[in-house]
């Protein structure tokens, strides 16, 4: 995750969470604002807690799975890694998707502070040939 939008989400949180304190007499402003501190705060946690979305090395993949947890995937059980390139509503998205047959880890540009072309290019240079 890019370092400036880590520190972009926790001012975030703070200034929807000061947001929540000031709205105390107003409930109604008071459950949103809360509501919105809290999944910022989440947020934040995860993007300090679990920065590194993955890694790769000569023995396989480390690869961070659901909130903050790591897993460590050896490149024999990597089945396909590929890059899905979806149109809708005239936006493009697209993702590095990581089968193990098991899993299908995806992850994008933002995961990667990457393009996800070149973090594809990059895991196929660094894969061993089978």
């Amino acid at each position: 995750m890019p370092p400036k939008l880590t520190v972009l989400t926790c001012a975030a949180a703070v200034l929807v969470t000061l947001w929540a304190i000031t709205s105390i007499g107003d409930a109604q402003r008071l459950v949103i604002a809360s509501i919105g501190a809290a999944g910022l705060l989440a947020l934040a946690l995860r993007d300090l807690v679990a920065p590194v979305r993955l890694a790769a090395d000569a023995d396989g993949l480390t690869v961070v799975s659901g909130y903050a947890r790591r897993v460590r995937v050896p490149w024999e059980d990597v089945q396909v890694i590929r890059v899905d390139e979806r149109r809708r509503w005239g936006l493009r998205s697209r993702l590095l998707e990581i089968d193990t047959g098991d899993d299908v880890h995806l992850l994008s540009a933002m995961d990667l502070g990457a393009d996800v072309w070149d973090a594809a290019d990059e895991l196929a240079r660094l894969r061993p040939a089978a």
